[in-house]
């Protein structure tokens, strides 16, 4: 038995992963979906202070309370970010590393560093009466939807979680100066279906920090993969755990 520990991302809360956790739930491993400070039923916590520190604190503070080892730690879209200086904290506790269309930092890298484009959100917030939070990003007409879900069912059952992400959060720098960590396999998911001008996704390199050869797969689908193809992560992850 595994312990997945799924992290999301912007803008989203733990309810994004309700089609995943029971697919890995049935195939006997041990799930956590939380939802992330200023999210979901957290999202009274919202504020200005609220950064990507307070979510790696998130994250530490539920594998320290729960004692989990063993875990596969999955980071979806901003939450690679999360994962990273998470795992940073307690490498002896993370079996393995997930990158779901996610940002895979380098020590000392910070969401805008990685995706350039965020750069546009901070200098649109900053225009606003609340410069310290980003609202979700619009639904586009297909193929691109919301996050990439074109569903219309399964794109208002989404919007009815999304709420803002704090600015501090794409502005801290991800930590993973810790050697430790340069052990922990990796494995890079990439949603290979249509994305909005501007979303890149950053080369993986051959080799993992610890020499081995980097695991990339890919999905023929949009950003919330979890959504559109849940039974297709699923099997990812799974074989991310062996």
């Amino acid at each position: 038995m595994s312990t997945y520990l799924l992290v999301h991302g912007a803008w989203h809360d733990g309810r994004c992963w309700e089609r995943v956790a029971p697919l890995l739930a049935a195939a006997g491993h041990r799930v956590f979906r939380p939802s992330l400070t200023g999210y979901g039923d957290k999202a009274h916590l919202l504020g200005p202070e609220v950064g990507l520190d307070t979510h790696v604190e998130d994250v530490v503070r539920l594998i320290k309370d729960e004692d989990l080892t063993d875990v596969v730690l999955v980071g979806h879209s901003y939450a690679g970010l999360v994962i990273s200086s998470a795992a940073n904290e307690v490498p002896e506790r993370v079996a393995h590393l997930v990158y779901l269309d996610a940002m895979a930092p380098e020590h000392g890298e910070t969401a805008v560093e990685v995706q350039p484009v965020t750069r546009n959100l901070i200098d649109l917030a900053a225009a606003t009466d609340t410069p310290w939070r980003i609202p979700p990003l619009p639904e586009l007409p297909p193929p691109f939807g919301l996050f990439g879900v074109t569903d219309p069912a399964d794109a208002s059952w989404l919007r009815g979680m999304l709420s803002d992400h704090p600015v501090r959060c794409l502005q801290q720098p991800a930590r993973l100066d810790d050697p430790a960590l340069r052990q922990v396999p990796r494995t890079h998911i990439h949603c290979v279906g249509a994305a909005p001008e501007g979303i890149v996704r950053r080369r993986v390199p051959a080799t993992q920090p610890n020499g081995s050869p980097s695991r990339v797969r890919e999905l023929p689908t949009g950003h919330d993969c979890m959504v559109t193809m849940p039974k297709e992560l699923t099997e990812l992850l799974l074989e991310a755990a062996d």
